[in-house]
């Protein structure tokens, strides 16, 4: 688990750890990290999901507790920069740095883990393993100053079929979220009053998402073997403006 250490990413691990699965906490804050594991009785591995090295020294501790059975990617930055903006053109440092975290280290972190799924024993329907990476709703409504990010979430999106398809002669199921407005830790620092316009802004039910409803959704993923190659919107329906 990718990201584990805060938002999504830790509301996943305490459900997982919940219904008796073993979770490796990989997250690059030490802190975060293990403060999750001491809570959920998981295990925390410090993680560059970037570096090779940092992300086969990882698996190489999680495949010493059992059979790897799931990969959910849940780390990623979310800038928010115009592309001319007040204090100039769009850095391309923050726009690599985007891709590099959002869509380079989910792609290590999956095809590293893919490779060890398709080694081993395959369950009584066949399947060895599953992927769920967590994309965006801004890969499909993304507003002014997300270009970087929607960019990043769009690769996740456009990735998951053809993961799918090729992964399928080895068992491997690969899904995508694209969570909407949820109550994270960045947005649950925002003003109340930002906090209830967010929520105004969705459909039904009028309000944020929770990460225990990520959570669900990745649970009844895992649970569910022909859900396969395909993104699903966590989003109460909104549909993003302009801005």
């Amino acid at each position: 688990m990718t990201g584990g250490g805060s938002g999504l990413g830790a509301a996943t691990v305490h459900a997982l750890a919940e219904n008796g699965a073993k979770v490796v906490i990989a997250d690059r804050d030490a802190d975060a990290g293990q403060a999750v594991a001491k809570t959920s009785g998981g295990a925390f591995v410090r993680t560059d999901v970037t570096d090779e090295e940092s992300v086969q020294g990882m698996y190489a501790f999680a495949t010493r507790l059992g059979v790897l059975r799931g990969v959910i990617n849940c780390a990623g930055v979310a800038p928010a920069e115009k592309v001319i903006g007040k204090s100039g053109v769009h850095a391309m440092a923050s726009f690599s740095r985007t891709m590099q975290i959002n869509v380079g280290g989910t792609f290590n972190v999956l095809r590293l883990g893919a490779e060890i799924m398709a080694g081993q024993e395959a369950l009584a329907d066949g399947e060895r393993g599953v992927i769920v990476n967590t994309a965006s709703i801004a890969a499909f409504d993304g507003q002014v100053g997300q270009t970087a990010y929607a960019a990043s979430k769009g690769a996740i999106v456009a990735m998951t079929l053809p993961l799918a398809r090729e992964l399928a002669r080895f068992g491997i199921r690969v899904m995508a979220i694209a969570p909407g407005i949820m109550e994270t830790p960045m947005l649950l620092g925002m003003p109340a009053e930002v906090q209830k316009a967010l929520g105004d802004a969705v459909p039904f039910p009028q309000r944020m998402g929770r990460p225990t409803e990520f959570a669900d959704l990745v649970k009844h993923i895992i649970g569910s073997p022909y859900l396969n190659g395909e993104v699903i919107r966590l989003d109460g329906a909104i549909r993003m403006a302009a801005k």
